[in-house]
C-alpha cells in the first residue's frame, strides 16, 4: 500500500516527463506502422514494438491494446498510460495510491479493465476505464470520471480468511497460516469464455487471478485460484473510486471459482491471458521457491477440456473445487506432472489471436537525478518450443 502522498507525487512529476516518453514513445525504438500485416477488419497495422514512455512511477503491470482504434495502454503500478500505436502518450490517469495490475480490453463495450487492490483497506476491485474519455495527461482516478469501480467481495473474503481460528488477522504479510488459498490479493484480468461452457453471449466472461504469496512452509497454496464473472450485469454495481472511503458495491460472489495446479508461485498470476488462435490460458508468473515444484514461470490451462470437480489439494479441511487442466506440452516434471514453460510476459502479456503476441520489456532510465520507470511492447510469435514458446518478430529489413 502506497502512501497518499506517493501518488499525488506521481501525479505531478508526470506532465515533467511527458516529453522525455515521447521522445522515448516515438523515436529509433518504436514501431513502424506496416511492419506487420493489417487486420482484415482495415484495423490499423501492428508495429513491431510500442514503447509505453518513462515515468517516475511503479514498475510496468500489464497492457492491453485496443486494434480499431489504434490504441495501446500500459499499467504503471499507479498510473495508466494510453498512447498511439507509434508510442505518442495520448492521455494518462493519475493519483493511485493502490495497485494498478493487470490489463484487459472488453471487445464487447470497449472499455479497460485492470485489476486494482488496497490491501491495507481490506479492498478489491476490477478498474473499468473508458479510454475515449482518457484525453489528457494527469487525469485524476477520483475527480475526472474515468475510471469507475466494482468490489469483489470473494477476494475480501479469501484475502482476510483467519485460517488459524486464533481471531487475529495477521494483515498483509507472507509468513503466516492467514489468507485462505494464500491469497494476496488479484492482480492477472483477462476475458475469454467461460470455463464451465455455460455462460451467455458467447460464453465471454471476465476472468481475474488471485495474488498468492510465496510461503513454503504451507502445503494449502499451490493452485492458481481463478474467479469468472458475467460483467454484462456490472452496471448496477460501478461506482467512482473513492480512496478515502472504500465502496463495497459488487457481486456476492463469483460466476464461477476455479483451481489450476501449478505449485506455490510468489504473487500467482502477474499477466493473465486468453488466447482465441488456440484456445487456451496462459499464466505469467513470478517464479516459486518450493524446491519439489519445478517452478516455471509460464503455465497453460487447456482450453480445450472444461473445468472437473475434484479435490482442491492441501487444505486444512477436504475441499472440492472445478479444477482446470494444464496443456500437457513444453516442459515435464515427471515428479509432480507439471508442465510449463520458462518465459517473459510477467509484466505484460497480450495475444493478438492469430499465434502472435505481445510481451512487456521494462526498464530504468535517469532523468535529472529522478529514475524514471520505462515499458514496451514487443511482438513476438508463438512457437511452443521449450524451454521459452515465444520468438520475437523482427521487423523487415530496409530495401
Amino acid at each position: 500500500m502506497r502512501s497518499q502522498t506517493h501518488g499525488r507525487l506521481a501525479a505531478l512529476v508526470t506532465s515533467v516527463v511527458v516529453a522525455s516518453a515521447a521522445v522515448i514513445g516515438g523515436g529509433a525504438g518504436a514501431g513502424v506502422a506496416g511492419a506487420a500485416e493489417r487486420s482484415p477488419d482495415g484495423a490499423p497495422a501492428l508495429p513491431t514494438t510500442v514503447n509505453g514512455g518513462a515515468w517516475r512511477s511503479g514498475h510496468l503491470q500489464g497492457m492491453a491494446v485496443d486494434r480499431r482504434k489504434g490504441r495501446m495502454y500500459f499499467s504503471f503500478t499507479n498510473l495508466l498510460v494510453k498512447t498511439d500505436l507509434r508510442g505518442k502518450p495520448l492521455g494518462s490517469v493519475t493519483g493511485f495510491t493502490g495497485h494498478l495490475g493487470d490489463l484487459d480490453l472488453n471487445a464487447q463495450d470497449g472499455r479497460v479493465y485492470g485489476s486494482l487492490e488496497y490491501k491495507a483497506a481490506k479492498a478489491f476491485y476490477i478498474a473499468i476505464f473508458d479510454g475515449d474519455r482518457i484525453t489528457r495527461m494527469n487525469m485524476d482516478a477520483q475527480s475526472t470520471g474515468v475510471v469507475s469501480t466494482v468490489y469483489l467481495k470473494e477476494v475480501t473474503k479469501d484475502y482476510t480468511a483467519d485460517m488459524n481460528r486464533d481471531g487475529v488477522f495477521d494483515g498483509d504479510i507472507a509468513k503466516t497460516p492467514d489468507h485462505r488459498y494464500g491469497c494476496s490479493g488479484i492482480d492477472g484480468v483477462a476475458f475469454g469464455p467461460a470455463f464451465d461452457r455455460r455462460g451467455g453471449g458467447g460464453g465471454v466472461q471476465l476472468t481475474v487471478a488471485y495474488g498468492v504469496y510465496a510461503n513454503a512452509d504451507r502445503r494449502d497454496n499451490d493452485h492458481q485460484v481463478l474467479l469468472q464473472y458475467d460483467v454484462r450485469r456490472w452496471k448496477k454495481y460501478e461506482k467512482p473510486l473513492t480512496e478515502s472511503a472504500p465502496h463495497t458495491s459488487g457481486p456476492a460472489a463469483p460466476d464461477g471459482k476455479y483451481f489450476a495446479y501449478t505449485g506455490n508461485t510468489t504473487y500467482g498470476v502477474q499477466n493473465l491471458e486468453y488466447d482465441a488462435h488456440s484456445g487456451d490460458w496462459l499464466l505469467a508468473v513470478y517464479k516459486g521457491t518450493k524446491t519439489r515444484f519445478p517452478n516455471y514461470s509460464l503455465f497453460v490451462v487447456d482450453g480445450s477440456k472444461r473445468a472437473t470437480v475434484g479435490t482442491v489439494r492441501g487444505q486444512q479441511r477436504p475441499e472440492r473445487g472445478q479444477l482446470l487442466s494444464l496443456l500437457p506440452r513444453g516442459l515435464h516434471h515427471a515428479p509432480t506432472g507439471l508442465y510449463g514453460w520458462e518465459s517473459a510476459g510477467q509484466y505484460g502479456l497480450v495475444s493478438l489471436d492469430d499465434g502472435r503476441y505481445y510481451l512487456a520489456e521494462i526498464g530504468t532510465v535517469q532523468d535529472g537525478g529522478a529514475t524514471l520507470q520505462t515499458g514496451r511492447a514487443v511482438l513476438h510469435r508463438w512457437t511452443g518450443r521449450t524451454p521459452t514458446p515465444f520468438t520475437a518478430v523482427r521487423k523487415p529489413a530496409a530495401p
